[in-house]
């Protein structure tokens, strides 16, 4: 429709195996890599002349100092409604097979004062809510804490309605005295770390080059969870070269035994350029071929097993990371099993996760109603029915849903009309996290 019209393309996905794409083909230039100068040197070229030659540009990467921190352009609407994406660095020294960051030669630092004041800018505009992008924040301890320090002294002066909230991605086995002295003084509500686990396989670590202190990784997450208030989101990646879903049910049981507050559960993707590509054939890696490339099958995973496992993490996601069961959960992990067979938190919601998708045949459209009815018909007959319910009617009360469960009815009490509709915020999850102890068990 517009022959003159010139595509330019950049970003991760077309800058690796750039001749394999068919959109590549189309466009006019694609652009490799870092595209900060790059794409306005292309850009001043096409229109000013003289003619680019080449239709692929390697992306040139400038020293950071010489980038224009783009804070500036959040408007007062972005402040007000929008989580902000702020970074101190860019690249990781780390070379984790799965991830795009394994091609950095390492870490890069913006001149901090430079970010502090651009932050500064931010806060006296109102901000509250900041998302540091960096893929390591805990990399260059002295910057860490001087960030930190940053936000501990405006809260020192704000007012006790003035809420906020930072998100930092951390390695898990770096936590020297420092960082942590720090950490402990942010009250609740205001951290949330994402903690990339990813594995306890120490064969499947060393496949994938990652290096990762487990028993130091175990300590800092217990450490965490005592003596800070930091929200802690740990993930876990099923379906990496080697690992067996018994041995990645050993690891979610022992990180589920240390207690973060959400686990992720994720399903290996195979990036464009990562170098997790070439274990391909000695692993059976089998991938699907349209975005994001997810992981179909491997030499020890069949593809039923990890369509079984996607179905467990959409149940883990709406049961347990939503905070709404607290009190259920428990007794759906710790159930006792009923042929005398070992078992395990992971087998236990596996089992309850292949009951549900037989009893709903979906993993959307599940409302808390029809959780807690599934939750009371699958427990109910192995438990205590009102042991059962007694847990479900504490966790849909503390939940704030205002329907009526089949297994509740009659239980739940007059409630006043809800106000006015309310935004949701970021720590309304969080907060279900942090309800009273669970039930005990029955005996």
């Amino acid at each position: 429709a517009r022959p003159d019209l010139k595509i330019v393309l950049g970003g991760p996905e077309v800058s690796h195996e750039v001749e394999d794409q068919a959109i590549t083909r189309l466009a006019d230039h694609v652009i490799t890599g870092w595209g900060d100068v790059s794409f306005a040197k292309l850009c001043r070229a096409l229109l000013d002349g003289p003619q680019p030659l080449m239709k692929i540009i390697p992306g040139e990467q400038p020293p950071l100092a010489e980038l224009e921190l783009p804070y500036g352009e959040y408007s007062d609407a972005d402040l007000a409604h929008r989580l902000l994406y702020v970074e101190a660095s860019r690249g990781c020294p780390f070379k984790c097979e799965f991830c795009l960051s394994a091609l950095d030669k390492t870490a890069w630092g913006f001149e901090l004062d430079r970010v502090l004041a651009a932050l500064d800018g931010l806060y006296q505009r109102g901000a509250r809510t900041f998302k540091f992008v960096d893929r390591t924040f805990n990399l260059k301890i002295e910057h860490s804490v001087r960030i930190l320090q940053f936000f501990l002294d405006r809260m020192a002066t704000a007012s006790g309605g003035d809420a906020l909230f930072l998100h930092f991605e951390v390695i898990p086995d770096h936590l020297p005295e420092l960082l942590r002295a720090m950490l402990a003084q942010f009250p609740a509500g205001v951290l949330q770390l994402e903690v990339g686990v990813q594995t306890f396989n120490v064969a499947v670590q060393k496949t994938i080059s990652r290096r990762q202190d487990n028993d130091a990784t175990e300590a800092n997450l217990r450490w965490l969870l005592v003596h800070t208030h930091a929200h802690l989101h740990v993930d876990l990646i099923f379906g990496l070269p080697g690992e067996t879903l018994q041995s990645f049910a050993d690891g979610f049981d022992r990180l589920l035994a240390i207690g973060p507050h959400e686990i992720q559960l994720g399903i290996l993707k195979r990036l464009r350029g990562a170098p997790i590509a070439r274990h391909g054939a000695a692993h059976g890696m089998v991938y699907a071929t349209d975005p994001p490339y997810t992981v179909q099958h491997t030499g020890v995973v069949d593809a039923a097993t990890l369509q079984r496992f996607g179905r467990l993490a959409r149940y883990w996601e709406l049961l347990a990371n939503s905070g709404r069961f607290v009190k259920t959960l428990p007794l759906l992990l710790h159930r006792p099993p009923v042929d005398g067979s070992v078992t395990s938190p992971f087998w236990n919601f596996m089992a309850f996760s292949d009951w549900l998708w037989q009893r709903q045949g979906s993993t959307h459209r599940l409302t808390p109603e029809a959780l807690v009815d599934a939750l009371f018909d699958y427990l109910g007959a192995s438990l205590s029915p009102a042991h059962v319910r007694e847990a479900l009617l504490a966790d849909y009360l503390a939940s704030g849903a205002r329907a009526n469960p089949k297994a509740l009815q009659g239980l739940l009490p007059r409630r006043p009309a809800l106000p006015a509709k309310l935004g949701r915020t970021l720590t309304t999850r969080q907060e279900r996290h942090r309800v009273p102890t669970p039930l005990p068990l029955p005996s």
